[in-house]
């Protein structure tokens, strides 16, 4: 982070006056090394995908298949990390960092714990998963295995998340992005390993991406625990005057752990129900045959070129909204919420007319198939038309986040996910077949964003009370 940042960070917490060119020379500090980390982690998936996709139709399949699970288990993780961060951030606003770390104590044993028990679930359900979720046979040993590891893998992802978090909270953003960047190309290059050269196949895919996750995850906890100037448990003074044992007690705080649980559970409930919702979405298609597997997944992966730089952005603005809550200064708050969403709509419609006119180009990429190709790009033309009011909802969404009000946002998420998306791609699909799923999740986006935007300019979210 450029000393300029770090000066524009500290007027937040000493209640400074800022103009306009200030907090958006500030937002874009925060939120370019935020997309460039986002956009690294597309190309992986790109990458990852197109490696997969040359092994064939039913290699792609299998993970497509599983894929909305695997990102239900990711945002019940984030979920966890997001209700100790945003207590952090608010600490942090308030030049309370003693405070700070002991969240972060708090948060290092609890995340921990859970990790473990999202990865036992997973074990658990791994082999009946693919039918489930409607799965045919020939697919469902290479789904079953790859959601598997992925899932014993869950470990490093969360401490990951976790430890990348708290950096971001403190107004790092450089480090996690520098890092989810390496993740990228260490996941390439774990996959070429494990795909191709040692034949692992589909479940190689997976033993490349854990592998890079754990990397990520031991580097992310050094910079985190000995590197921050804030947020070190093993390199200040204090750290150096008491026993190890003190940064890592496993001793729970009731009164953090409360409030972690209000601001995540909301999270939590929200990435489960729109998990679950994922997952029913994949069990429409899933009867469109193998084909149409294959070309909503990979669509999937090219859209989210577009809506990455968006979660850049939303990320930048959970730490600056957090900061500011913390610190009692509410016009800020309100700024930074106003030009944040601004930019975030702007960089994603760009982003989505480009998508709109290299949609086949980019499913090219994807999959040497023809037929994958062409059901992947009309659906991606259709999609791109939802993209600027998909920006608002995942901005807005962080701006509310920061606040720490994350409850009614779930509420219209849920509504908007289950009452629109849902209902719209169960009767479109049989007539309309994958065309007809991605119409339903474009007027879904659009219509969340719009709500979004409403609660935004009121200004309900602002009323929640600081965690600090």
């Amino acid at each position: 982070m450029s000393q300029s940042s770090e000066q524009l960070l500290t007027y937040i917490r000493e209640g400074r006056t800022m103009t306009q060119g200030e907090k958006l020379r500030l937002i874009a500090a925060l939120s370019v090394p935020s997309i460039l980390a986002q956009i690294s982690a597309t190309v992986m998936f790109f990458i990852d995908a197109a490696m997969v996709g040359h092994l064939g139709e039913r290699a792609t399949a299998a993970i497509g298949l599983v894929e909305t699970t695997t990102w239900l288990m990711g945002g019940l993780g984030s979920a966890a990390n997001l209700g100790f961060s945003v207590q952090v951030a608010h600490l942090i606003g308030a030049n309370d960092f003693g405070g700070a770390r002991h969240v972060l104590r708090q948060a290092l044993v609890c995340c921990l714990l859970w990790s473990l028990m999202l990865m036992t679930g997973a074990i658990a359900v791994h082999a009946y998963l693919p039918f489930w979720l409607g799965g045919s046979s020939d697919i469902a040993h290479d789904a079953s295995m790859y959601f598997m590891l992925i899932g014993i893998c869950g470990v490093f992802f969360q401490m990951s998340g976790l430890a990348g978090a708290m950096l971001k909270s403190s107004g790092n953003m450089k480090i996690p992005s520098v890092l989810n960047i390496m993740m990228c190309v260490l996941d390439v290059l774990f996959n070429y390993l494990f795909i191709y050269l040692l034949d692992y196949g589909v479940a190689g895919a997976a033993m490349g991406t854990g592998m890079a996750e754990f990397i990520t995850a031991a580097l992310m906890l050094y910079f985190l625990l000995w590197r921050s100037p804030m947020l070190s448990l093993f390199s200040s003074k204090e750290a150096i005057r008491s026993p190890l044992k003190s940064h890592l007690s496993p001793r729970i705080d009731p009164a953090v752990v409360k409030t972690a649980f209000k601001i995540g559970a909301p999270m939590g409930l929200q990435h489960l129900l729109m998990g679950g919702a994922q997952v029913v979405s994949t069990i429409i298609v899933a009867p469109l045959g193998t084909v149409a597997i294959a070309a909503n997944s990979l669509a999937i992966t090219v859209e989210s070129l577009c809506y990455m730089p968006g979660y850049g952005i939303a990320e930048a603005a959970t730490t600056l909204v957090g900061q500011a809550v913390g610190a009692g200064q509410q016009q800020l708050t309100r700024s930074f919420a106003y030009l944040s969403v601004s930019l975030g709509i702007v960089v994603m419609t760009v982003m989505g007319i480009l998508m709109a006119v290299f949609a086949p180009e980019l499913m090219a990429v994807m999959s040497p198939v023809e037929a994958i190709i062409s059901q992947g790009a009309q659906a991606l033309r259709i999609e791109a038309w939802a993209e600027p009011m998909f920006a608002a909802s995942i901005v807005c969404n962080g701006v509310f986040i920061g606040a720490a009000d994350t409850l009614k946002p779930a509420i219209m998420s849920l509504t908007s996910m289950w009452g629109v998306r849902l209902t719209l791609a169960a009767l479109l699909a049989p007539r309309y077949g994958l065309n007809g799923v991605w119409t339903a999740m474009a007027i879904e986006l659009t219509f969340r964003g719009a709500i979004f935007l409403l609660r935004l300019l009121r200004g309900n979210w602002q009323r929640q009370p600081s965690t600090a």
